[in-house]
């Protein structure tokens, strides 16, 4: 019986350290993201008001070595800290050099003007520039704040942390993607969103929808994917004698002469298109045409659209 009693005790506290183990784990608090304190740096404005104390109050510029001049105190560092953490400093400084008494200093630090706590996005944007780090800011927040990505831009983003210069990071960022790609990524003062320009090949001539298209820089784009993405060929198009112009290395341009047909038929390999290429498809009753004739299609002058091909069918 007594062993029995035993077995039985032995059994119940197994089955409570169990559960009190997915209790545990299923009251686990997720991580959130949390808004980093933002600290001073060079060229931000800073307001301080002395409490009844108008002429030791004002408005401070800090200069290139992160200090700013302080009436009475002369240079206080404040490079790196928070308003909160400035406030308590000077009130401090002045207590020490007796200028304020302790039961009656109360110095209050804003923040007027953040010149070193933005982030910075560059690149294929519609407006580039610096936007405010208030709060949390996650990658599409900002990129969203910029007016969004152009059809030239990457596939690819690259955000480089002020706590880390040395090593920027590659990131897949494609909202436009039929499956959006958009990484909950959180950014911090200081650092920097870069947008790539993405590779882009044209297709002109006598095809059902010309213009640029994206390399995506997941896949190859092929003269066939090409093709389709430009809606197949229109009325008397000569497939079989199609221009495939390339600029070379040294900027020369080389006129390679296609058969889609061909290709589309796989009768003839296909060929992976590089940044820059131009498919020219001509008419089936068209003269020669010079080289010179296709590439002043991408004239400065000329609206060619511009599509992103993860978005097209």
């Amino acid at each position: 019986m007594a062993k029995t009693l035993m077995c039985t005790a032995a059994i119940w506290s197994l089955l409570w350290f169990q559960a009190g183990a997915v209790f545990a784990q299923g009251t686990t608090v997720p991580t959130s993201n949390v808004a980093p304190p933002l600290r001073i740096g060079s060229g931000d404005l800073i307001e301080v008001s002395v409490y009844d104390n108008s002429d030791l109050s004002g408005r401070f510029r800090v200069d290139e070595k992160g200090d700013i001049a302080v009436p009475l105190l002369g240079l206080v560092r404040v490079e790196g800290e928070t308003a909160e953490e400035i406030g308590a400093t000077v009130e401090k400084r002045y207590v020490d050099a007796d200028i304020l008494k302790q039961s009656s200093a109360h110095v209050i630090v804003f923040i007027a003007e953040y010149a070193s706590q933005g982030i910075t996005v560059t690149g294929q944007v519609k407006t580039a520039g610096m936007y405010p780090a208030f709060g949390v800011r996650m990658l599409n927040d900002v990129i969203t704040a910029a007016g969004g990505i152009l059809p030239t831009a990457s596939s690819r983003v690259v955000i480089t942390r002020k706590s880390d210069p040395g090593n920027p990071v590659a990131i897949e960022y494609n909202p436009d993607a039929l499956t959006p790609v958009i990484p909950q990524i959180q950014l911090f003062p200081g650092d920097t969103i870069m947008v790539p320009r993405a590779g882009i090949v044209y297709v002109l001539g006598k095809v059902i929808r010309p213009g640029g298209f994206v390399l995506d820089g997941r896949q190859t784009l092929s003269v066939e994917r090409a093709m389709a993405l430009a809606g197949g060929s229109g009325p008397y198009a000569a497939m079989n004698k199609a221009h495939l112009v390339r600029t070379l290395g040294d900027g020369r341009k080389e006129d390679i002469i296609l058969n889609v047909d061909k290709i589309q038929a796989a009768k003839a390999p296909d060929v992976a298109m590089k940044d820059g290429d131009i498919l020219f498809v001509p008419t089936s009753n068209g003269k020669l045409i010079a080289l010179q004739a296709i590439t002043s299609a991408l004239n400065v002058g000329t609206n060619i659209a511009i599509y992103r091909t993860a978005s097209l069918p």
